[in-house]
């Protein structure tokens, strides 16, 4: 028994979602669609289950980087491909959100979207939301790469794209590969300094905010800007 419809009747997730809806299901039950068959002697729930439980759950599975999903037994690439495109499609529902809500309404999507962005990367990576007048998103952009412990990253850069995007306001995010969600004294001196870059261009600097792990820290909310 390995396919959704060897399983029984009152069992199988499909036949659930249709009769009592998508937020009936658990997360292994909606993943279990996606994957819709599994291994010789373990049916799809069972490996959905598995793989939720040995990954930290559904974002943690969706966040795990596509080399590595692919050495998982049962993983191969026609599943890894439709959870790496449920993937892009939640990335893309959440910019669009972004792009026709402020930013400044649903402080939760963005750090959703920053944290599907950033949660995976192995290397620190500095983004920049370039938002308009009405704070909606206009673009996210990987500005600067670094080690695991530090990025470069040029003030006078960030300020000559916004003018270039047409940016009234910004909001700006990096990650945290060590897991530690803090702000260090060096990222409250770089915050400091893009604040005063940006502020002589009349553009605002809403916040800057620390993605780690399944953890997203806001500098703004913290007094640290």
């Amino acid at each position: 028994m390995n396919r959704l419809q060897d399983l029984p009747p009152d069992a199988r997730p499909r036949e659930k979602l249709l009769s009592k809806g998508p937020a009936a299901l658990a997360d292994s039950e909606l993943l279990a669609l996606i994957l819709r068959t599994g291994l010789q002697g373990k049916d799809v729930l069972s490996l959905a289950g598995e793989l939720l439980q040995s990954r930290g759950g559904l974002r943690g599975l969706l966040n795990t980087p596509a080399a590595e999903l692919q050495k998982t037994k049962g993983l191969g690439q026609a599943k890894l491909c439709q959870l790496q495109a449920v993937l892009e499609l939640t990335r893309r529902a959440l910019a669009e959100e972004l792009a026709q809500k402020p930013a400044l309404q649903s402080p939760q999507a963005v750090q959703q979207y920053l944290q599907l962005h950033l949660q995976h990367k192995a290397h620190e990576v500095f983004c920049v939301l370039f938002l308009d007048a009405q704070c909606q998103l206009i673009a996210l952009e990987e500005m600067f790469r670094g080690t695991l412990d530090s990025a470069a990253v040029y003030p006078r850069e960030i300020a000559a794209r916004a003018l270039q995007l047409g940016a009234h306001s910004l909001i700006l995010a990096h990650n945290h590969p060590s897991g530690q969600a803090q702000a260090s004294s060096s990222d409250v001196q770089l915050t400091q300094r893009i604040g005063a870059a940006l502020q002589l261009l009349d553009i605002r600097l809403l916040d800057h905010l620390i993605i780690a792990g399944h953890q997203c820290y806001s500098m703004a909310e913290r007094g640290q800007m």
